[in-house]
Order: structure tokens, then C-alpha cells, then sequence
């Protein structure tokens, strides 16, 4: 195997991964911050990503990736659980939302990269995924930053944490 199909299938189960967490996340997130424009925002973030993934899979099996892919989606599971369990309720509600924007760039990073690694295999099909994905995704996480607005129109609501509570400023 080469050392670009070993990047390939590497970013494949990190794309696995990450699209897990914005399915999962997102929704979990959109549910704390209720009916607010960046609970809309992760709402379709967390469509986008539950649309993508039987395209996404079926590509990966042509390849006999699908393990990696399930790889990637266990590891997305066991990280985004830990996270709500646990970080999530332990932070307040901005913080906890510029988490999960940070979470989706990095999927969009892999899905260039990714984008990339299949335009010089030849894989146009993957290829076109990575760019009708990437189209439809950056659209959808604009609209997520722009509602960031919320929090400094809401502080009340930004302070917040997971446990309903608002924090109290470190001393």
C-alpha cells in the first residue's frame, strides 16, 4: 500500500469519525440550546451529516473500507459520549458551541484533504463527494458562526452550563 493510499485511508476513517460527531453532537448540542438560532444551525449541520453518511459509505465500500469507516464511527461515538457525559455539562454554552464549530472545521480540513488525496488517485466519484460535501457544508457552518451573534445578544444564556446553572467567574 502506498503512502498515499495510506493517507487515504486514514482520512476516511477520520472523516468516519468526524462525521459521527456532527450528526451526534450537533443534535445533542441543538437540543441544550433549545429553540435559539445555533440550536437551528446544528440542527442542519447534523441533517447534512445523517444525509451524507449512506453516500459516504457506499463509497468507502467500493473500496473495502467499510471497516474503517465503522472504526471511525466508534471512536466518533466513544469521544462524542465522553464529551456530553461529561465536558459538556461542565462548560457553559458558548464555550461548548465554539467546541463544536471547532469540531466541524476540522471536518471540513479533512474533507479538502481528502478532496485532494482522491483527485490524485483518479477517484472522480470520491472526488465529487468532497466537493458537493464541501459546497453544501461551509454554507451550512457560515450560518452556524454567524449565529454566534446569539450569545452576546443572550449572555445570560452563553453563561450557562450544561447543568443549567450559570458559571461563576474564576477568582
Amino acid at each position: 500500500m502506498s503512502d498515499l493510499q495510506k493517507l487515504h485511508t486514514k482520512l476516511c476513517r477520520e472523516l468516519a469519525q468526524s462525521e459521527y460527531a456532527a450528526n451526534v453532537h450537533t443534535w445533542r448540542e441543538a437540543k441544550r440550546l433549545g429553540t435559539t438560532p445555533p440550536a437551528e444551525a446544528l440542527r442542519a449541520i447534523s441533517e447534512h451529516a445523517r444525509d451524507q453518511r449512506p453516500r459516504f459509505e457506499a463509497l468507502m465500500s467500493r473500496g473495502n473500507q467499510t471497516a474503517d469507516v465503522k472504526v471511525g464511527h466508534s471512536v466518533g461515538e466513544i469521544f462524542s459520549t465522553v464529551r456530553h457525559v461529561l465536558f459538556d455539562r461542565l462548560i457553559d454554552s458558548e464555550r461548548s458551541y465554539r467546541g463544536t464549530l471547532l469540531g466541524l472545521h476540522r471536518g471540513v480540513d479533512i474533507v479538502r484533504l481528502l478532496r485532494e488525496v482522491s483527485c490524485r488517485e483518479g477517484d472522480s466519484y470520491l472526488m465529487r463527494f468532497c466537493d458537493e460535501w464541501l459546497l453544501e457544508r461551509l454554507c451550512l457552518l457560515e450560518q452556524a458562526e454567524q449565529a454566534l451573534a446569539f450569545f452576546a445578544e443572550e449572555p445570560s444564556r452563553a453563561l450557562a452550563s450544561g447543568f443549567g446553572g450559570t458559571l461563576q467567574a474564576s477568582r
